[in-house]
């Protein structure tokens, strides 16, 4: 028994597509090719892997655990043929790359001309949104998002995480003094994320042991919009270390509680859809961002 590329693609077209005459239009092929390609699967493996009912294909237990190894077997595939490419051709064309406007600002803007001085025939178009977007919607090629990843029908590349701190100006500290405990901070302004306020869970311990939530005295959507404002010195705020490294390293924004920050590092990974045509640009630009972010190994750029 031997199974082949052309079998697991169309099993996996008929799940993805809904039915068989889906995915002979998706694949380019009669929907009775489909249909005896897809018994010859189950033939060879000797078990029904999609239930036909006059509405819907349903898949069975056997099924469903084909359809995972299929996705990787397939998936595996593919990438060895566009690693092959990339050797073989210089990335072209237009690429659609949205973030969210600190990690644009701050991560992505100072890497650009590095990228097109490596790669001149990818125009890129940078676009910013402080909102999850819908990839599609947007005519979009790649978005960067920090935090847990919800969407699992997106492909997604693990970026260096950033790590989290408590900041002030010196203006600040010396207007309002240095907090010196954790229990200091209730008589300081606090800046602070809104509407979400997951994001305002601190990298300290509160009197509890646990992780600190603040209550904000000010509060806005915007990561650098709160940067700005610590800028000008109207409060403490804890912002990720990509927006910040700049800042720290002059002495525009100093740490607080540095012996005992806890190590919180926000995830942030690319998202797309898996596309051949698109491939070798997403392909060779994440490349790119994961050796430019992290040059020395679990270090970042922006530590």
């Amino acid at each position: 028994m031997k199974l082949t590329l052309d079998e697991l693609l169309a099993f996996v077209s008929v799940v993805d597509t809904g039915s068989i005459t889906a995915a002979a239009q998706t694949l380019d092929q009669t929907v009775s090719g489909v249909s005896r390609t897809l018994a010859r699967l189950e033939d060879k493996l000797g078990t029904t892997l999609l239930r036909r009912t006059t509405r819907r294909l349903e898949l069975t237990e056997e099924g469903e655990a084909m359809l995972t190894r299929a996705r990787a077997i397939l998936a595996s595939v593919e990438d060895a043929e566009e690693s092959l490419a990339l050797r073989r051709q210089q990335p072209a064309g237009r690429l659609r790359v949205n973030a969210a406007s600190p990690f644009m600002l701050h991560a992505i803007v100072p890497l650009v001309g590095d990228f097109r001085r490596a790669f001149p025939q990818i125009e890129l178009e940078l676009n910013s949104n402080d909102q999850i977007i819908d990839l599609l919607e947007q005519r979009t090629d790649v978005a960067i998002r920090i935090g847990q990843l919800s969407d699992s029908t997106l492909h997604a590349r693990p970026l260096p995480g950033s790590r989290l701190r408590v900041l002030a100006s010196p203006a600040y500290l010396a207007a309002r003094g240095t907090p010196r405990e954790v229990s200091d901070l209730a008589g300081h302004t606090l800046l602070g994320f809104a509407p979400t306020q997951v994001l305002n869970r601190w990298p300290l311990r509160d009197a509890h042991g646990n992780e600190l939530d603040i209550a904000a005295d000010l509060h806005a959507s915007s990561g650098e919009t709160l940067r700005q404002l610590a800028l000008a010195g109207e409060g403490i705020v804890c912002l990720s270390d990509f927006m910040t490294r700049q800042d720290r390293r002059s002495g525009a924004l100093a740490q607080l509680f540095a012996d005992r920050t806890l190590d919180v590092r926000q995830p942030i990974n690319a998202v797309y859809y898996r596309n051949t045509q698109l491939a070798s640009r997403i392909a060779c630009f994440l490349d790119f961002l994961v050796r430019r972010l992290a040059p020395d190994g679990e270090a970042t750029a922006w530590e």
